[in-house]
């Protein structure tokens, strides 16, 4: 499947030929603290099936095994990107946030599920506004 994306102020944009089966959701505490979200979701593609317009900024991680993970993002507004291999980039992990198919591209596994959060799954049962907090509940 092709998808486009690009960071929120548009200064990075891709485009990438991706596999919509290896489309994940990880809830580890490292995704958890550098999405400022609950869970990140995220799909694995080689690096020669993505080309990326732009230079995004890279921060190196190191995890609790011991891999060098390059966090990418736009220096500009934040957004972040993608995630490789800090020397020898080999598969870029790319945040479903910034792809515009997000909506079409459904998770097929979930990695780190003992730190995930617990409310999670009561969701929907939450109240909710179909747009902003001045919208109607549906």
């Amino acid at each position: 499947m092709q998808i486009t994306g690009q960071c929120h102020c548009g200064a990075i944009r891709f485009t990438a030929l991706i596999d919509p089966e290896k489309v994940f959701v990880c809830h580890c505490s490292d995704c958890q603290v550098l999405s400022g979200a609950p869970f990140r979701a995220v799909v694995a593609v080689p690096v020669e099936q993505v080309h990326m317009q732009g230079q995004a900024r890279h921060y190196v991680k190191v995890a609790a095994s011991g891999n060098r993970r390059a966090q990418a993002f736009c220096a500009d507004c934040g957004t972040q990107l993608y995630a490789t291999e800090a020397d020898t980039p080999k598969v870029m992990n790319i945040r479903l946030g910034c792809v515009n198919e997000r909506a079409e591209i459904q998770p097929r596994l979930q990695v780190w599920k003992s730190s995930a959060m617990p409310w999670l799954h009561d969701l929907d049962a939450v109240p909710a506004h179909s747009r902003g907090r001045d919208s109607p509940l549906s």
